[in-house]
């Protein structure tokens, strides 16, 4: 699991390294799918994994919008900031954490239970799902995506 969290990070910034060179209006062009654009998919990557993670711990949610961090200078100061706190909680994961229950409440109103384990693993497979989406996009610029190619980026070495 603590694999995936850091092949998702280094994709991620993959793609912060690939938008330094394509044009801000086309990072903040609504296209079709996903959260609405580039910078807003890679905002809702950073905001989703870090508001997990403090639902887990039972901290508040971060509430703010993509109006304040339309720019990538803004969406790097916020995964700068986040990440440290995502780390520490991937990192100290354990086994016994696995059956936890998070219990919320749906829009809809209706109560939620689930497990830690579930909610850790859909964090995984949301940012991957956007990934998709983002290499999408990319080949509509006409621009070569980031690679998601798992192998190969030395996730697995074994430490002597």
């Amino acid at each position: 699991m603590k694999t995936l969290f850091q092949y998702n990070w280094q994709v991620r910034e993959d793609w912060f390294r690939w938008c330094e060179s394509v044009p801000e209006e086309e990072l903040l062009r609504t296209r079709t799918g996903g959260v609405g654009g580039i910078l807003h998919t890679l905002f809702h990557i950073v905001d989703v994994e870090w508001s997990w993670v403090r639902c887990l711990q039972g901290k508040p949610d971060f509430q703010e919008s993509f109006d304040g961090y339309r720019s990538l200078d803004k969406v790097l100061k916020l995964q700068e900031a986040f990440k440290p706190e995502v780390e520490e909680f991937v990192y100290s994961w354990n086994d016994a954490w696995e059956y936890n229950v998070f219990r919320d409440v749906h829009p809809d109103g209706h109560p939620v239970e689930d497990k830690w384990g579930e909610v850790i693993r859909h964090m995984i497979a949301h940012e991957i799902h956007h990934v998709g989406q983002l290499s999408v996009w990319s080949r509509e610029l006409g621009l070569k995506p980031v690679s998601a190619n798992l192998i190969g980026r030395g996730l697995m070495n074994r430490q002597a």
